[in-house]
């Protein structure tokens, strides 16, 4: 069987990967637009439901050498109180351990893994798919290179949309969709070199955007120099009119924002300085699209953002692409047909990752601190379960780990 990835993100990468586990002679090749790799975005967590995937393709070492391994969730009011504080990965009892990561380091990491495992005439970067043809025999991709010379077609039995929120293989068969819908959020990106906060390994929310704005904040990189700094990654996140482009790599004006954060200022954590020396500052608009009902077209199905584009939001973006990998593979390898692999694909992923985009629309992980906020009127409080029960609390974030498929009987299941 020989499998045309189309994009070659986390996503693609990962199905390489997943496939090349199952199958002993399936033929991969990876089709990536951009000329060479070079590493998009910041931080992203990987949470113990993506990690035991990628722990069972034999990348956890390699991961564990270039993040941070995260202990705990925290999340405080925009005045610094600590709201709750909940143990994650292994320092919850799951058999996985929650990596936070540089979103280069990770593609590195899957990369490697896929150069040395399939060799590195299955990828192939500078490949623009512009067109796609299927029959009965099989499924034929047109490229383009940079430069707009024609590349030779590329046939194959399946061939799968891993192109992100701009997808070529998607817009084949929703030609009138539109762009990404914004929904009045933009976000800021950036990493600052700093020492370790809280317990060094804390993935924390701040505030709430129905007041002023939120920021998200975790290391990414541990011991970066001499004097044991890391590198934090933090994410600013304001209601607006105005939208950045929808592209990862956009510079961002930290200008527009700081003035926000400036006086957030607690004995834990200094958020203007925390912004003010941040390095490689993006901007990138809070959009996703509206969920769809159907992702296989008999032998082309969509992967990851191609499929189901969401807020970014508790790093699912990049972990249910994981999962949709590890879900494909699985399908092909359970049906001497492809088509109605992809066909099984749909019917256990499109739900769950549907639902899930609703859900990082109305309820994310940071609904804990919403739901303070608006009972204290964003004034501090005195006593915390005189404003929401230690139940509450914990039944509001275990509902979205189960949406989202993190919580520990999901991922134990598994």
């Amino acid at each position: 069987m020989k499998v045309v990835v189309v994009g070659g993100g986390i996503g693609g990468l990962t199905l390489a990967l997943s496939l090349r586990a199952r199958f002993d002679d399936v033929d991969v090749h990876v089709y990536e637009a951009a000329p060479e790799f070079k590493p998009l975005g910041l931080g992203i967590n990987l949470m113990p439901h993506c990690v035991r995937v990628l722990t069972q393709l034999g990348l956890e070492d390699a991961l564990a050498e270039v993040a941070v391994e995260a202990q705990e969730f925290v999340f405080a009011t925009h005045n610094g109180q600590i709201i709750y504080r909940e143990p994650t990965g292994l320092y919850a009892g799951h058999p996985y351990r929650h990596f936070s990561v540089h979103r280069g380091d990770l593609h590195t990491v899957l990369l490697n893994a896929v150069l040395s495992r399939l060799g590195g005439d299955h990828v192939h970067t500078d490949h623009r798919l512009v067109g796609l043809t299927q029959d009965q025999a099989g499924v034929t991709a047109t490229f383009q290179a940079s430069a707009g010379s024609a590349i030779a077609p590329v046939e194959g039995d399946v061939l799968i949309g891993c192109d992100g929120v701009h997808s070529v293989v998607r817009k084949t068969f929703y030609p009138d969709e539109g762009a990404p819908v914004f929904h009045g959020i933009n976000m800021w990106r950036g990493v600052t070199r700093m020492p370790p906060f809280l317990s060094g390994g804390s993935a924390t929310r701040i505030g709430a955007l129905f007041l002023t704005g939120k920021l998200a904040v975790y290391p990414i990189r541990n011991a970066i120099d001499t004097e044991g700094n890391q590198l934090v990654n933090w994410i600013a996140e304001v209601n607006t009119e105005v939208r950045s482009p929808v592209d990862w790599s956009a510079a961002g004006d930290i200008d527009d924002f700081l003035h926000y954060f400036e006086d957030w200022k607690f004995d834990w954590l200094d958020c203007g300085e925390l912004l003010r020396k941040g390095e490689n500052v993006l901007s990138y608009p809070m959009v996703d699209r509206d969920p769809v009902d159907r992702w296989t077209f008999d032998r082309v199905t969509l992967l990851g953002d191609a499929a189901h584009p969401m807020y970014p939001r508790g790093g699912n973006g990049g972990a249910q692409a994981i999962l949709d990998a590890e879900a494909l593979a699985k399908a092909l390898e359970a049906t001497a047909d492809p088509r109605e692999g992809l066909v099984a694909y749909q019917v256990e992923r499109l739900p769950v990752v549907n639902n899930l985009v609703l859900t990082n629309r109305t309820t994310p992980p940071d609904t804990i601190i919403e739901v303070v906020e608006q009972r204290t009127n964003g004034e501090p409080f005195e006593n915390l379960h005189d404003i929401i029960s230690q139940e509450e609390i914990e039944e509001i974030s275990h509902r979205y780990q189960r949406a989202a498929g993190y919580d520990k009987e999901t991922v134990a299941r598994k």
